[in-house]
């Protein structure tokens, strides 16, 4: 309601006495457009059709037919922190956001969410009128804060989004993915037998959501925010468009690598003399695998291709649907990758990310066992290196360095109603942070001091709509630092110093590399040796804008399992309580049961012989569940796919009854557990061989996570009633492992 001191007509003691007024809602500047960020996940460099690749992309390719390739733009080398750059126009650590959302590092830079201090571009142009609407991965809000608890100012509708459909975390099984609605948890609409893949849900909603604004408020422009899983882990696609590449990537990674290096040289978005660098640390050459290690290795790629091109042809849709309604000519859509390409798995590539997650060993023998499998609802692979370097193409290194194959990516910028070189290539260096600044520039709109009443930190990045117009100006950019655990570089006028550092050695002492980037695009030519003063202040400048930025301090811990929660978490307590029915609850917001003893109490009633899930953390992937089969209770371990089944000895009774589970520790990572129905022992198994990272998928009570945890959990639902559910965790955990930090 209006406030009437603010009323601008009269207020008299009857209408015939008064005089009306009417507030009128923000209007957006005459000729902004529409807006769509688009983003696609651990895509490399040169993985687009219109970017040098064999992967048939024709939709993306036709973005940049109608817009312009930028050959030189750069991200953070990680997902949430390029997210949080993209959304704000600034740096990630000044905004919170050095790391991951899965972690708050207890530093103000790594918080795991945007500080308030950091308007997003939603918020800022749902100000000026804008409709606004997030669709996809968000990774933005603390994970453990995305239960159906919250809280959820981190969620996107506290972000300045109006609607929101997809997933919080970093990555999702495409087929049965954890998904999100508003501000409330919802399951998937249909099955992957029914012909379901989370690529075209989300553009199913994403044309739901605006064909309601247009046909509605049609005078409104819209932002929309649109962010696929492809092409992170799990790499799943449909049967056909696997099918589709079958054969196509028999000439192995390194020939790949020379066919798109040389495409990039045709299409003008390489220099002429650009040279491939030698082959990155573990990748092995080509010609030196078995011929059934290139058998699986090509059916990884070949996953891999069908889940991007499928991609496209959903994003496809989209771009229909605006033509259709006659808002595609004024709708400025950016599309980008959040980072280089990944190697998050052995160099052999793996059919379950969850034993890279728990440094466990995979082999291509092991992948070979399950090719037959890789890319479909029972896989949650990651393709092997060498794919992932031939991805990077031309560039060093992947996702989380600070060298070109982890922070330089593929960007298309299409608005047809004001670019007019359309198919043109820019060579500008530019940075995530430089978007947003970009689309305010061009909308209108000055980036508040104060939102909320909370002061602002001021835009970091330059806008390049300059550029649309002007392929030769030098770019208006001067300097742009980068930082991942501990990896440090920084470009500053055509130049590039940076680092590959070493958990646990010294900031001070590690060496450092040159490279004129102007002249030597995949830094091939270390000139630290012969400008030594150069590089001296880069080094110097680099400390200069970690200053600036709220860098410090220099954190290479390995954070995203620590064993220790933070104060007041979640995962701090040692007995949870659960009152069903609830929705799924995260995988990080789970009760921390790994390596230490611990109890489960399951309280049912049932007035049959109902079976059923009781509860299932975890799916065929790993992870571990309670379940009813035949009467009998049953709990089962699933250690990366090998399944230990605990079963009780005897019938249970009707009515209401407890089943316990009692896990006793006895050394690291093993122990074992025991079945009780009602304090009566019902069985008892040895456990040695345990996972520290338990599962990827959340835990639910009262029904089975897909594809469940053994084949045992036949019902997908409890018969019965669970009444409550009591988590008791002992004192005798220990120390954590090392493990791989993943996005």
């Amino acid at each position: 309601m209006t406030d009437s001191k603010q009323m601008r007509g009269t207020l008299g003691r009857t209408h015939e006495e008064s005089t009306p007024w009417f507030e009128r809602r923000p209007r957006p500047a005459e000729g902004s457009p529409n807006v769509i960020y688009v983003v696609l996940d651990d895509v490399g460099y040169s993985d687009l059709g219109c970017f040098g690749s064999e992967i048939e992309t024709p939709h993306f390719d036709a973005l940049a037919g109608r817009g312009l390739r930028y050959a030189n733009f750069h991200t953070t080398t990680l997902c949430s922190p390029t997210r949080a750059c993209l959304l704000t126009g600034r740096n990630h650590h000044a905004v919170g956001m050095r790391y991951l959302a899965n972690v708050d590092m207890g530093w103000p830079s790594g918080r795991g969410s945007i500080s308030h201090r950091a308007a997003t571009i939603a918020e800022m142009l749902k100000d000026t009128g804008y409709s606004t609407f997030a669709v996809g991965k968000w990774h933005l809000a603390q994970t453990e804060d995305a239960s159906a608890a919250g809280p959820f100012d981190q969620w996107p509708l506290g972000r300045g989004f109006e609607r929101f459909y997809g997933f919080m975390n970093g990555g999702t099984d495409q087929f049965h993915p954890e998904l999100a609605e508003d501000n409330h948890l919802t399951l998937p609409p249909r099955t992957k037998a029914e012909g379901y893949h989370l690529s075209a849900d989300l553009i199913d909603h994403a044309i739901d959501y605006l064909s309601n604004q247009i046909s509605l408020t049609p005078e409104k422009p819209f932002f929309m925010h649109l962010c696929f899983g492809a092409g992170h882990f799990p790499h799943q696609a449909p049967d056909d468009m696997i099918a589709k590449y079958r054969g196509r990537f028999a000439h192995g990674w390194d020939v790949e690598r020379e066919r798109r290096l040389a495409r990039q040289k045709a299409m003008g978005l390489v220099p002429a003399d650009t040279e491939l660098p030698p082959p990155n640390p573990g990748v092995a050459a080509w010609d030196s695998l078995p011929a059934e290690h290139r058998r699986v290795a090509e059916r990884f790629q070949e996953v891999y291709a069908g889940f991007l091109d499928y991609t496209d042809s959903q994003f496809g849709r989209l771009v229909e649907f605006l033509r259709g309604v006659g808002r595609l000519d004024d709708t400025l859509i950016v599309l980008v990758s959040d980072n280089g390409a990944s190697t998050d798995c052995g160099p052999d590539g793996t059919d379950n990310v969850l034993k890279w997650f728990n440094q466990l060993p995979d082999s291509a023998e092991a992948n070979l066992a399950a090719i037959d499998r890789l890319g479909g609802e029972e896989s949650f692979c990651n393709y092997p290196w060498g794919w992932a370097q031939a991805s990077n193409t031309p560039l060093k290194l992947y996702k989380s360095f600070t060298h070109g194959g982890g922070v330089r990516d593929p960007m298309i910028v299409s608005w047809p109603k004001r670019i007019r070189d359309q198919g043109g290539v820019r060579s500008q260096f530019h940075h995530v942070i430089d978007i947003t600044p970009t689309v305010l520039e061009v909308c209108g709109v000055t980036a508040p001091e104060t939102y909320r009443g909370v002061a602002q930190i001021p835009v970091h990045g330059t806008s390049f709509a300059y550029t649309f117009d002007a392929p030769g100006e030098p770019t208006r950019k001067v300097t742009q630092y980068f930082e991942m655990y501990g990896h440090r570089s920084i470009w500053h006028r055509g130049w590039k110093a940076v680092t590959q550092h070493r958990p646990g050695s010294s900031f001070e002492t590690e060496r450092w590399e040159l490279y004129h980037l102007d002249r030597d695009f995949a830094e091939l030519h270390d000139l630290a040796e012969a400008e030594p003063q150069r590089l001296q202040e880069l080094k110097e400048r680099w400390w200069a804008e970690a200053g600036r930025y709220d860098v410090q301090p220099l954190d290479d811990r390995n954070s995203l399992f620590k064993p220790n929660p933070k104060p007041g978490s979640i995962r701090g307590r040692d007995r949870y309580e659960y009152f069903p029915p609830l929705d799924g609850i995260p995988a990080e917001a789970a009760p921390l049961t790994q390596d230490v003893s611990h109890r489960i109490d399951v309280e049912i009633s049932r007035d049959g012989r109902q079976d059923g899930p009781l509860l299932s953390f975890g799916n065929m992937q790993g992870g571990y569940g309670l379940f009813i089969a035949n009467n009998r209770p049953v709990y089962v371990y699933n250690y990366v796919g090998e399944l230990t089944h605990l079963e009780g000895g005897f019938d249970l009774p009707d009515g209401d009854v407890t089943i316990s589970f009692v896990f006793e520790k006895t050394g690291m990572l093993k122990g074992v557990g025991r079945l009780h129905v009602d304090g009566r022992p019902a069985g008892e198994v040895g456990l040695d061989r345990m996972l520290i990272r338990l599962s990827l998928a959340p835990l639910r009570i009262g029904h089975a996570n897909l594809p469940p945890l053994t084949p045992r959990m036949r019902e997908k639902s409890f018969g019965g009633r669970i009444r409550r559910v009591v988590y008791q965790l002992g004192a005798d955990r220990g120390l954590v492992p090392e493990t791989l930090d993943v996005d």
